[in-house]
């Protein structure tokens, strides 16, 4: 592409596919790529539900087992749904995007230079107090009342609440993986290390600092780099 970067061809149709043939493709795909990133911090958080639920509940044991381990999977499915839903948005923005970045050279000149701008932007989120409230959400127990009173509805309804607020906590990694290359496998293996050390390190909040300045000191090199000054 016009600016020495190469264009991604998630956001292109194969020869011969239908629109709807690639998004179904894409979100296939996007689905594979957000559990296999969310997993290993999602683990622990559905463990401490489980928890929870069968400290609360007062069936007998055999029967509690079956029911907790139903209701944790509901969460699960809940918190995935949410990133579904994400990517069910995102695709249609991606080929919006690729498609005047190509049929406008000037703007696909700029993209190396809003590509780092949005990195840094990224960076800068994660010393924010809107980062801290989000992130302090999925590190935390559930509430009392979600516990004490768990159904199906409750279940589910706690895991679309995990889903939207981890994934507004994850808003500004998750934007680094889609400009850098969201089916890039060594992104996607940064951005998982990132979020997992940030949602389980014993200090989450630091650590979310700590990946910040190393994205920032990232982004600056980046920009210089792409204004030829390096």
């Amino acid at each position: 592409m016009p600016g020495g970067w190469t264009m991604s061809m998630t956001w292109m149709r194969m020869p011969g596919e239908t629109w709807t043939g690639a998004a179904a493709s894409f979100l296939g795909m996007w689905i594979v790529m957000m559990v296999a990133m969310m997993l290993p911090s999602l683990v622990p958080m559905l463990w401490r539900y489980r928890q929870a639920l069968a400290e609360a509940a007062e069936a007998p044991a055999r029967k509690n087992n079956t029911r907790t381990g139903r209701l944790t999977a509901l969460v699960g499915v809940g918190y995935f749904f949410v990133w579904t839903a994400l990517g069910i948005i995102v695709f249609p923005l991606g080929v919006a995007l690729a498609t005047i970045e190509v049929r406008q050279p000037a703007l696909a000149r700029a993209v190396p230079i809003a590509v780092c701008m949005v990195v840094l932007i990224a960076g800068a989120l994660q010393f924010t107090a809107w980062k801290a409230r989000h992130l302090a959400f999925c590190r935390t127990m559930p509430e009392a009342d979600c516990t004490l009173s768990a159904d199906a509805g409750m279940a589910w309804r706690y895991g679309l609440r995990l889903g939207l607020r981890c994934s507004y906590g994850c808003a500004g990694l998750t934007a680094i993986l889609l400009v850098i290359g969201v089916m890039d496998l060594r992104a996607m293996a940064v951005v998982t290390v990132a979020v997992t050390i940030e949602r389980l390190a014993p200090a989450g909040e630091r650590a979310a600092r700590a990946i910040g300045g190393v994205v920032i000191a990232a982004a600056l090199f980046w920009i210089v780099r792409a204004a030829g000054l390096a």
